[in-house]
């Protein structure tokens, strides 16, 4: 009777042992099979979600194109530089909401405009971008270290410039890049740059093909200061104020009298080179869509960099 107590207890306990390795593995299926097709879910959700972004892009690129019909100026009275309100999404069981800006990148100092056609830095482009840096309250010596980031040889700039053997001395090692930027986010490589200077740097500069004029009429304020040394905080403030929003009346009277006549030169009214930011949201799920739009004199817009969550 001992022994046959002694089975029946170890039998019982082997049957709890396996129930419970049951349990456990229904439960780890159960989760498993909860976390696949939450992923799956989700994966669905962004794909829609950068459907929903291309969607958007392909109506902002009517309203670039009607914007040149209608007009042969831009600037930030015109219905492009108003922001897209949130628009909801819905389909079944799936609910979200669209919005977004379109920005003009030529409103913006290009980085590209401190190399000339022949791979050397462009002196007055460089003198210029100093000029925004000590407007922006950033350390001036960034412009020849962003220069020599960018020109062909390897002859630092001085007495500010920074070539490969500064960059091949830090951990990781690295070299310039010794060619034009395709986004401003590079700048972030530039020996002694920090996130806190760049944040404070980007909202003025773009990255475009080549060398591109400032439209005034939607420059940043820090940007027209960056036109001539002699420019003051006052002096941009009127100039603010006299554009609003619907542009300069005439640029070349209004800015003669503040910048050289090469300065001049280079201003504008219109732009060419836009940039689409759409935020969309499907469920948890959410995606930053950036895309820079080139409209060319005849109004075909065309996007020639796309982005997921960068700028």
């Amino acid at each position: 009777m001992k022994h046959r107590a002694i089975h029946r207890g170890v039998a019982l306990i082997t049957a709890l042992l396996i129930m419970a390795l049951i349990t456990t593995l229904v439960f780890s299926l159960s989760w498993d099979n909860s976390l696949n097709l939450r992923r799956t879910y989700v994966s669905m959700y962004r794909e829609e979600a950068i459907q929903g972004a291309i969607g958007a892009e392909s109506w902002v690129l009517g309203i670039l194109r009607q914007d040149l019909e209608d007009s042969d100026t831009d600037h930030l009275g015109e219905i492009w530089a108003i922001d897209i309100p949130p628009l909801p999404l819905e389909g079944d069981d799936v609910r979200g909401e669209i919005f977004g800006q379109i920005e003009d990148l030529q409103g913006r100092f290009n980085i590209n405009n401190l190399i000339g056609a022949n791979g050397e830095v462009d002196e007055p482009s460089l003198q210029q971008f100093r000029r925004l840096l000590r407007a922006l309250g950033i350390d001036p010596r960034f412009a020849g270290i962003a220069a020599d980031w960018l020109d062909a040889n390897q002859d630092a700039e001085f007495p500010d410039g920074a070539e490969d053997p500064i960059y091949t001395s830090m951990i990781p090692p690295y070299r310039t890049a010794n060619q034009f930027l395709t986004s401003t986010s590079e700048l972030a490589a530039l020996e002694g740059m920090d996130k806190a200077t760049i944040d404070i740097l980007l909202p003025h500069i773009t990255a475009l093909p080549g060398r591109t004029a400032i439209n005034v009429n939607t420059a940043t304020g820090p940007v027209l200061q960056s036109l001539d040394e002699n420019l003051s905080v006052a002096d941009v403030e009127r100039l603010l104020s006299e554009r609003e929003e619907s542009g300069f009346v005439d640029i070349a009277g209004t800015f003669s009298s503040l910048v050289t006549p090469d300065v001049l030169n280079q201003l504008e009214e219109t732009t060419n080179f836009f940039r689409l930011k759409v935020i969309v949201r499907i469920d948890t799920v959410r995606i930053t869509y950036y895309s820079v739009l080139e409209r060319g004199p005849r109004g075909n817009v065309t996007p020639i960099l796309r982005s997921l969550g960068t700028t």
